[in-house]
């Protein structure tokens, strides 16, 4: 393989392509008191050697980045030294050194025997894994699942043509083709890559970065819990029964109507609680909340399992230094009916729910005083404040998600945001005239609440300090 003389080489022909996710394979070592980089595999001993700007483009080869943008980086990082066709000529020394295969999907470009640069065909295809489904609020749902995640990614009837098309054409032939500003199609083949749905290219593990929000939510995977669901989801079929539901209907009613008669005693119950035993409580509060939360993740796990779902993981989360559990139900936006999706996404509450009325009704009938009445109130209100918290929709808990499944509109905050930036951009939206009400009320809602905690959060602090600022 050879590439052309600049004189006779068109590189806007070539900014669309991917450049190759060399970080699975490969490491980038610098040099001991020079400028230039090895590039090492990863399960050999095999090193080559580059330039300190080759390996500046190198540490941007994660299979997400087009040639284009590879370029301007390196062109912002090093000026004028750097030649336009540098990608190009970087991509064939790979080739060369046989970093990278050569199928057609990589190919930079043949040459005629006169040296003339002949015409390249350089398609993308799909994965074979992934499954096209159609979804019945009238969009494609691309789906993969790997070893241990599941990848979904949402596009319309002719974004599905556009990547059936780049299976069998160049990119250059599909934008004159259909008449496209390239940049679209560079974006959905971005997307694809990120996903790691592309044929020799495989996802970018997110990058480690702190965050002083991760002292505020952070989470530990457990174990993969699907074989284990497998085997203990026919033991609870029953719970999906249309029998089964009336009576929890009739169970939440009937302790609904307990609480309305003895909210006065509870209410009175909890002031002296906390007045007597304070914060000897926080323990056990505690305690029962992670068991409350744990049943809750279990309800989503085992409802997405009795529609056909996997789970790929479960584990610990903690929020503001709160511990509870988490389990990925990623696999439910291939629930192609509503309702199963809402269910899947609303069996958490119903279980938190119906926990508060099982509390309830034993702390209504346990003897004052003793250390089960204490315990029963306590896991009430444990699934009474869980409850609360998560089916705020503002938040991104179970009542965002709950909307976003009843209402079909995916990705529901991203959206709103947008939706008001096409405002400002004076573009026309893309999104269902049935959706723009939703849109259009989210994104101020969300502003409001975050003012509303800042301000609270700020008059909180304010009243914690004021009496160490006037004792001084």
């Amino acid at each position: 393989m050879h590439l052309p003389e600049s004189s006779n080489f068109n590189i806007t022909d070539y900014q669309a392509w991917l450049c190759p996710n060399l970080k699975i394979h490969w490491q980038i070592l610098p040099l001991f008191d020079s400028n230039q980089v090895f590039l090492q595999a990863i399960k050999t001993e095999h090193k080559l050697l580059f330039s300190a700007t080759e390996g500046y483009a190198l540490k941007h080869f994660d299979g997400t980045l087009t040639v284009k943008q590879v370029q301007e980086k390196c062109q912002q990082e090093f000026g004028q030294e750097i030649d336009s066709t540098f990608i190009v000529q970087l991509l064939k020394k790979l080739v060369d050194l046989k970093v990278l295969a050569n199928p057609n999907r990589h190919e930079i470009q043949n040459l005629s025997a006169d040296s003339q640069p002949t015409k390249t065909i350089k398609v993308y295809r799909l994965k074979s894994a992934v499954q096209w489904i159609w979804h019945t609020d009238g969009y494609w749902l691309l789906r993969l699942q790997n070893t241990d995640s599941i990848a979904y990614m949402q596009v319309s009837n002719y974004d599905k043509n556009l990547i059936l098309q780049l299976s069998k054409l160049p990119v250059e032939t599909i934008v004159t083709k259909y008449k496209l500003n390239p940049q679209y199609l560079q974006e959905l083949l971005q997307n694809l890559a990120v996903k790691g749905m592309l044929s020799g290219i495989e996802p970018q593990k997110p990058k480690k970065r702190f965050s002083i929000l991760q002292l505020l939510f952070f989470k530990f995977r457990l174990f993969n819990p699907d074989n284990w669901l497998n085997r203990n989801i026919n033991k609870l079929r029953f719970v999906f029964t249309t029998e089964f539901c009336f009576l929890v209907c009739m169970f939440i009613g009937f302790t609904t109507v307990i609480a309305f008669y003895k909210q006065e005693r509870i209410y009175n119950f909890g002031q002296e609680l906390w007045s007597s035993q304070g914060s000897s409580l926080i323990l056990p509060f505690v305690l029962l909340m992670m068991f409350v939360v744990s049943i809750h993740e279990l309800g989503h796990a085992f409802t997405l399992k009795h529609y056909k779902g996997v789970v790929l993981d479960i584990g610990l989360m903690f929020i503001c230094l709160l511990p509870g559990a988490y389990t990925n139900t990623t696999d439910a936006y291939g629930l192609v009916k509503r309702r199963q999706r809402t269910l899947v996404m609303a069996a958490g509450v119903i279980c938190q729910v119906v926990i508060w009325g099982i509390a309830l009704c034993l702390w209504s009938i346990s003897t004052p005083g003793s250390w089960f009445y204490t315990a029963t109130y306590l896991l009430m209100v444990a699934a009474q404040f869980t409850l609360a918290l998560n089916l705020n929709p503002l938040n991104k808990f179970d009542g965002y998600y709950l909307v976003e499944a009843m209402t079909g509109i995916n990705h529901l905050r991203k959206r709103s945001f947008a939706y008001y930036a096409q405002l400002w951009r004076r573009e026309p939206s893309l999104e269902r005239t049935e959706d723009i009400g939703i849109l259009a009320v989210y994104a101020p809602a969300c502003l409001l609440y975050m003012t509303w905690l800042l301000v609270n959060f700020f008059f909180w602090i304010w009243h914690l300090y004021t009496p160490y600022f006037q004792a001084n």
